[in-house]
């Protein structure tokens, strides 16, 4: 192989990783937008369920859970 077509070659390898690293820079760019968005999504999901859970406990120390009787009886 003559020093011009391992030349060329080099180069056709060294375009195809930047393409190849370019590539896979986009994809982990979009993985850490979904990543971060999950994570607060998941933080407001917590929230919530803490403010239910809250919520749930104080009418059960009220004893309302005994007290709640379907309207029928």
């Amino acid at each position: 192989m003559s020093t011009e077509a391992k030349l060329v070659d080099l180069q056709t390898r060294f375009a195809f990783q930047e393409d190849s690293i370019q590539a896979l820079n986009d994809v982990v760019t979009r993985q850490q937008q979904q990543i971060e968005t999950l994570t607060r999504e998941l933080a407001v999901h917590r929230e919530k369920l803490a403010e239910l859970m809250e919520a749930q406990s104080e009418r059960m120390a009220q004893g309302s859970a005994d007290d709640d009787r379907p309207p029928h009886y």
